[in-house]
């Protein structure tokens, strides 16, 4: 038995990435789709633009679309929202008992949501036993990052484990499929980089300090490093680039820089579906990683690093590559959903929970 799940803004590029990702999950059955107002009682298939590469499901394409209300909702949501909805609408599912794995920014930052990388700060989950919706009805939240700023924490965990890292720079190229659907007009990316995204700057620079950061009790306190970020939005289709420097606590080599990266795998023997065998992959290829050949690698679940290295204004630059809309959104939030199924906090199969590390 496969636990049925529900998708809020199922229309959207998101949404379609959770449908795709979903459809043949061996946890997870897609049975409830809602979408905003224009979309309810229409069938899937017709209410949708349908814009990925492998063809919508005829059964999901034949399913209707609900009113985007909790009641008749599955127990398990995945949430790909605006934030301004979002604020309104993921509290309401949660009040009324539903667990909602959401893509959005509006509750990342709050002090009693975790903000999840499985890979990376699995022990975070704890804090949300603190949501007043938890108490209530048994309901909650749990978000996934921004999408430029999940490829960087992938990349940089293993070195904060290792060496320590004081300060990070980043500039990003990000696709893009990141702004949605119909996203940016072709007049204004085509030939060109629009160097602003609204918040993404002080998003990715907020978030990625949580994300790195360590639970004390019921409070996350923040890695103590710099951080700047520069955003761009570039003509490519999916997959978000970042050139980053950084300066380390303690000098490290290349080779040991390497290995932290080849031997990370924290997720080993939980045999989480979405999970890759290896989050972080390094490319020595001079020219690599590019969104066109790499932004696939583990089923668009791994992060793709190479051009390593010195850096004569910090000690170390490397350039990152993560696909947005998968490892970025969609394959996020069910693999967070995965690891709440190992820790006891969904029960959608016959699996034993796993102790979170404390």
């Amino acid at each position: 038995m496969r636990q049925q799940i529900g998708i809020l803004g199922a229309t959207g590029v998101v949404g379609q990435r959770f449908i795709q990702q979903l459809e043949n999950h061996p946890w997870f059955e897609v049975a409830w789709l809602a979408a905003s107002d224009r979309s309810s009682g229409k069938k899937y298939g017709d209410a949708v633009k349908w814009k990925l590469d492998t063809a919508l499901p005829e059964r999901i394409a034949t399913m209707p679309v609900s009113p985007a209300l909790p009641d008749n909702a599955p127990k398990v949501i995945f949430a790909a929202l605006d934030a301004d909805i979002a604020r309104e609408m993921e509290p309401a599912f949660a009040r009324a008992g539903c667990a909602v794995i959401t893509n959005s920014s509006a509750f990342r930052m709050h002090e009693d949501v975790p903000l999840v990388i499985p890979e990376v700060n699995a022990d975070h989950l704890p804090i949300l036993e603190n949501q007043a919706w938890r108490k209530q009805s048994g309901g909650y939240i749990v978000t996934n990052p921004n999408c430029s700023a999940i490829g960087l924490v992938l990349a940089l965990k293993p070195l904060v484990d290792r060496f320590g890292v004081e300060a990070i720079f980043a500039c990003t190229m990000q696709a893009v499929s990141g702004a949605g659907y119909p996203g940016v007009a072709s007049m204004d990316i085509l030939g060109n980089v629009v160097p602003f995204i609204k918040n993404e700057e002080e998003k990715m620079q907020a978030e990625t300090l949580r994300l790195l950061g360590s639970r004390d009790a019921n409070i996350v306190r923040p890695l103590s490093a710099k951080m700047t970020a520069h955003c761009n939005r570039v003509a490519v289709e999916d997959g978000h680039t970042e050139s980053i420097s950084l300066k380390l606590s303690r000098k490290a080599t290349r080779e040991e820089i390497l290995e932290a990266w080849s031997e990370f795998t924290p997720l080993a023997g939980r045999d989480l579906p979405t999970a890759p065998a290896q989050p972080v992959e390094f490319t020595p290829l001079e020219d690599r990683p590019q969104p066109r050949l790499d932004k696939m690698r583990g089923n668009g679940m791994a992060v793709t690093v190479g051009r390593l290295r010195p850096c004569t204004l910090l000690d170390w630059k490397f350039t990152v590559l993560s696909h947005n809309t998968i490892r970025g959104a969609a394959g996020a939030a069910i693999l967070n959903a995965e690891l709440l199924v190992s820790v006891g906090k969904l029960s959608p199969a016959k699996l034993d929970p796993v102790a979170v590390t404390a």
